[in-house]
C-alpha cells in the first residue's frame, strides 16, 4: 500500500474541505504522508486558485498544522503551479507543474472546464481539428518543467478529460500519439516523475487515470518514473483508486515520499 498522496486541494483554493479535514481523512486511511497542493494564483482566472492575499496565510496555517500533527503524519505544503501563473512558486516544499489552459489569440481557454467549452475552443481556434488542439496542448506541456521548475509533472493528458469512450477523438490516431510522444520525449531527460492522477475518475469523468495506459507503458519503457496522486478536491477521495494501480504497476511506482528529492531538501519552518 502506497501511504502518501501529494496532489490534493483544500478550501484555500477549489477544494471542499479544510486542510485539517484533509489531514484527518488521510490519517484514517493509513497514510503516513500528505501533501496539500492548492492551485497557484492566476490573475486571469480567480475562481480555482488561492487568492494572492491568502498565500502567506495558507503557508502559516500549514506550518502550524505540521507541528500539530507531528508524529502522526508528515505534512507538506505544495503548490500546483499553473503553466500560465503570473505569480512565482517560491517557498513551497514541492511544485506540481500543470497546464489547465491554452493561450490563444491573447485569450486563456480552459482545457478542463466543460465539454462544451472544449468543443467551442476547438471550433473557434482549430477549425474543428481535435488533433491540432491536442498538439497545441502537448507542445505546452512539453515545456512545463522548464517553465514552472516543477518537481512533479501533473496530469499529462488533461486534454482527454472529456474523451471517455473516445467520443471526441481517437486516442490511437497517429497525430495524437505523435503529439504525446514528443512531449514525453522532451520531458524525460529532466528526471521528474509523471503522476498517475486519479482525479477525473473520482469525479466521474473517466474510468482510467491520467495518463492513459499507452502513455504509462511508454514512460515505463523509456525509464520514466511514475507517482500515484489522487488530485483530490474532497476529504472523501484521497487515495482514490490507488489499489487498482498499485496492483497493476507494482514497483514501477514510487513507493515512498522519501524517494522524492524535493521532500528531502527540507521543510517549511
Amino acid at each position: 500500500m502506497i501511504r502518501f498522496d501529494l496532489h490534493t486541494h483544500s478550501n484555500y483554493s477549489d477544494g471542499e474541505n479544510t486542510p485539517e479535514e484533509m489531514i484527518e481523512s488521510a490519517i484514517s486511511l493509513g497514510l503516513t504522508c500528505l501533501g496539500i497542493s492548492d492551485h497557484s494564483y492566476t490573475s486571469f482566472d480567480l475562481e480555482p486558485c488561492v487568492p494572492k492575499e491568502r498565500l502567506e496565510e495558507r503557508r502559516r496555517a500549514m506550518a502550524e498544522l505540521r507541528k500539530k500533527y507531528h508524529g502522526r503524519i508528515d505534512l507538506f505544503c505544495g503548490i500546483e503551479q499553473e503553466y500560465y501563473s503570473d505569480f512565482p512558486a517560491e517557498g513551497y516544499d514541492y511544485i506540481i507543474g500543470s497546464v489547465h489552459y491554452l493561450l490563444l489569440d491573447g485569450e486563456y481557454r480552459h482545457v478542463d472546464n466543460t465539454p462544451e467549452m472544449a468543443r467551442r475552443t476547438v471550433e473557434a481556434y482549430f477549425g474543428g481539428d481535435w488533433y491540432a488542439y491536442a498538439a497545441a496542448y502537448f507542445d505546452t506541456v512539453s515545456d512545463v518543467v522548464e517553465h514552472t521548475g516543477c518537481d512533479i509533472i501533473g496530469h499529462l493528458d488533461l486534454v482527454s478529460k472529456f474523451n471517455e469512450k473516445e467520443q471526441l477523438f481517437d486516442e490511437s490516431h497517429p497525430r495524437y500519439v505523435a503529439a504525446w510522444q514528443a512531449a514525453i520525449d522532451r520531458l524525460l531527460p529532466y528526471g521528474k516523475p509523471f503522476e498517475i492522477n486519479t482525479g477525473a475518475m473520482s469525479r466521474g469523468w473517466r474510468t482510467q487515470a491520467y495518463p492513459n495506459a499507452q502513455m504509462i507503458d511508454y514512460i515505463r519503457a523509456n525509464g520514466g518514473r511514475l507517482l500515484l496522486s489522487s488530485d483530490s478536491h474532497s476529504a472523501k477521495t484521497i487515495r482514490h483508486a490507488f489499489a487498482r494501480y498499485e496492483e497493476a504497476l507494482g514497483d514501477s511506482l514510487i513507493q515512498s515520499a522519501d524517494e522524492l528529492p524535493c521532500l528531502r531538501r527540507g521543510r517549511l519552518a
